[in-house]
């Protein structure tokens, strides 16, 4: 579970600059994960007059299930994420997701939206780059850094254009507090890259606090 000052998806500000709480449960076995997730908007503040960012309550819930296998070097995942909002516009993606285990583990995610993407005749393609490390500063406490560069290709819910999107850095300290739990503050940074995505995202900057217990 964490707190964070925005909820930022591929770019864009679904909660007009104003503070959220997410929290999920994670449960694997034999390579499968199924994962539930939400996300709570905390202040009505300057969304007073947005319906669906009323304050405390549930804008977004995701179910995800996955399955994960190691092939080599090569780590592959496949899995179907169903978005459940708070309007109308309920979705699936199917992803395919590859991580080499080498410096800077670069990773490639591919995602196609057949729900909603079929409907309004898009293409319905999201792809993200990327690449992070993790260094051990002292015992008990890591810092995490990662950067990506995605791609939209009529992705809905992100535009009709084929071009660069955006890319992200991020940084994030990991406390473990026990073997079982830890607390991770975190900074993302987001801008647009191509004139598409700049007309419809801004550059904006992410911080928060999250805790997680493992069992």
């Amino acid at each position: 579970v964490g707190v964070y000052d925005k909820y930022l998806w591929r770019g864009f500000d679904l909660s007009n600059g104003q503070p959220v709480a997410q929290g999920g449960v994670d449960i694997s076995a034999l390579g499968f994960t199924l994962s539930y997730w939400s996300n709570v908007q905390l202040s009505n503040g300057n969304t007073a007059d947005i319906d669906w960012l009323d304050g405390d309550e549930v804008t977004e819930t995701d179910i995800t299930l996955d399955y994960t296998h190691d092939f080599g070097p090569v780590s592959v995942s496949v899995g179907d994420i169903y978005y459940n909002f708070n309007v109308p516009g309920n979705t699936h993606e199917v992803y395919l997701g590859l991580t080499a285990d080498v410096l800077l583990a670069p990773s490639l995610k591919i995602y196609y939206d057949w729900d909603i993407a079929n409907e309004l005749d898009m293409d319905g393609l999201y792809y993200s780059l990327g690449v992070s490390h993790s260094f051990d500063l002292m015992e008990k406490i890591s810092l995490g850094l990662g950067a990506t560069a995605n791609y939209n290709d009529e992705s809905p819910f992100v535009g009709e254009y084929s071009d660069w999107h955006n890319y992200e850095l991020s940084a994030s300290i990991d406390y473990a507090v026990t073997d079982q739990i830890s607390v991770t503050p975190s900074l993302l940074f987001s801008s647009g890259i191509s004139d598409d995505a700049k007309e419809t995202i801004d550059s904006e900057m992410v911080a928060g606090v999250s805790v997680t217990l493992t069992f």
